[in-house]
């Protein structure tokens, strides 16, 4: 059995132990103490070093941690030192998801179903689908309010059957660690924290996602939440000067940007689609007729996808018994679109063609497309293709 060090001191950075069993190639040991929190309750493993090998994961493997090294160690004594940054920054977040949690319930009522602590972010998911903006930032404000209050952080070891006022009721039987942040939070957990509020550092919540049936808020403490709070107000005075405009200028220039460029796009779609009706009649006029009198167009493009040739076949389809043969080459595909008083199934005709030549396509009587593997596949399906339009054997 491996004595848990961190339980009782979250703040001890060294230590010494000894090497009680290890697997045969060493790298995975086993301390018969250790200030190591191993991966466990969403939050990160610590690193640091024992000896001279560098502690590269912590595993609990129930009565005993295992620590795997890039080193081998024998058996005996050995020295142990934690990654102080790394356990602080892991202290904060999770210290910090404690506090948010509690406001949270307190403010909405919906509870914290699941926490991730990650290597930039952590989130929490709520029991909700939904949560107002307005109760976001409140939360937020509430949050770094206690934070400046500096209250304490205690742990305390309490019997499951007798420990009232848990945030959340536990299932386990026997001792429970419980980690209390005062008048607010009573919470059993087996992680590291500070001992204060004020070491949280600031609390930012930087966004939601609904996931599911729940809410997920991503949020940040400590120097995490400064370092990405600079991050974000960089980017924010990039976009700016890139406009010549005040950052809280921004929104409203966005959304005129958004509504010129919206117009633009229905002008150059009204454009394409009325050069299209003169090419189709162009095209239209200079093409042959079959034995079953369309008018078959063949239009062969070396690049963009088939659909690019989508106004054109339409424009083409809309004269009478008119029918447009488009290809691409580069990807390598094809559109096929018809009248209706063409006599010509689009759909059923790409569909058959490309599944020879081990291509797919499909769609409607009117209007077919479809890729094929290669440029050689796309001349025999062309091939077949006008072969059934123009009626030839």
């Amino acid at each position: 059995m491996t004595r848990r060090l961190y339980y009782t001191d979250s703040y001890l950075t060294a230590f010494p132990a000894e090497v009680v069993d290890r697997a045969e190639d060493g790298a995975l040991v086993y301390l018969d103490r250790t200030a190591f929190y191993p991966t466990s309750g969403g939050q990160p493993h610590d690193t640091g070093r024992l000896g001279s090998a560098r502690v590269l994961d912590v595993v609990d493997q129930g009565d005993r941690i295992a620590h795997r090294v890039d080193t081998p160690l024998p058996a005996g004594p050995v020295d142990g030192a934690i990654d102080w940054p790394r356990r602080f920054d892991h202290m904060q977040q999770h210290t910090g998801q404690h506090l948010l949690s509690a406001v949270l319930a307190d403010l909405t009522g919906h509870a914290t179903i699941s926490v991730h602590f990650g290597r930039e972010i952590s989130t929490l998911d709520l029991d909700t689908p939904e949560l107002p903006h307005d109760q976001v930032v409140e939360a937020e404000l509430r949050a770094n309010r206690i934070v400046t209050e500096n209250r304490p952080v205690e742990v305390s070891f309490e019997e499951a059957a007798s420990a009232e006022g848990l945030r959340k009721a536990s299932e386990r039987e026997g001792t429970l660690r419980v980690v209390s942040i005062r008048d607010l939070d009573r919470s059993a957990c087996g992680g590291t924290h500070v001992r204060t509020t004020g070491e949280i550092g600031p609390v930012f919540i930087r966004r939601l996602e609904r996931v599911r049936k729940t809410v997920r808020l991503e949020f940040l403490c400590g120097e995490r939440a400064v370092r990405r709070a600079r991050t974000d107000a960089d980017l924010l005075a990039g976009l700016a000067a890139g406009q010549s405009a005040a950052p809280e200028e921004l929104p409203a220039l966005f959304a005129a940007q958004r509504q010129e460029m919206s117009a633009a796009t229905t002008a150059r779609r009204d454009l394409e689609t009325a050069l299209a009706g003169y090419r189709a009649r162009e095209l239209y006029e200079a093409s042959a007729r079959t034995a079953g009198t369309a008018r078959v167009v063949i239009v062969k493009e070396d690049t963009g996808p088939p659909d690019r040739l989508r106004p054109l076949a339409l424009a083409v389809a809309a004269l009478p018994q008119g029918v447009l043969l488009g290809t691409t080459r580069a990807p390598a595909g094809v559109i096929l679109a018809s009248a209706e008083d063409s006599a010509v199934d689009a759909g059923r005709l790409v569909k058959e063609v490309l599944s020879r030549v081990g291509g797919r396509g499909g769609g409607n009587p009117r209007l077919a497309q479809g890729s094929v593997p290669s440029a050689e596949t796309l001349d025999l399906a062309v091939a077949q293709l006008r072969a059934a339009l123009m009626g030839e054997s």
